[in-house]
């Protein structure tokens, strides 16, 4: 079982910038990979980053150049940097685990943009 809790979320004015933070409740070197997704208020959930244990990144082209998935491994934690920020990018944001070939989610936070 892998508990994630993010935080980081909040209200920002188009063109800032938020980080999100997602801790892990194992050592997230032996997480497969880590990443962040979204859902957007009548929308699908959709991938944002995703990073491997091999450092290996991947993101969604809506959010390239603007967002970095990083992660402190000390800390068991992943995190979401957000720059540029625009009102599309208002959603709730998850982070997500796989572990041993389960995912896991955590709570989500929201992110909400204005214009």
């Amino acid at each position: 079982q892998v508990q994630l809790v993010e935080s980081g979320g909040g209200l920002v004015q188009a063109g800032g910038s938020l980080r999100l933070s997602c801790a892990a409740s194992i050592s997230i070197f032996s997480i497969n990979a880590m990443g962040w997704y979204r859902q957007g208020p009548g929308k699908q959930r959709e991938l944002v980053a995703t990073m491997t244990t091999g450092d290996t990144t991947n993101y969604a082209d809506s959010v390239k150049g603007r967002f970095t998935i990083s992660r402190d491994n000390a800390k068991n934690t992943v995190y979401l940097q957000m720059n540029s920020l625009k009102p599309e990018d208002t959603a709730v944001y998850y982070c997500n685990a796989l572990y041993r070939w389960s995912g896991y989610w955590g709570q989500g936070t929201q992110v909400t943009v204005s214009s």
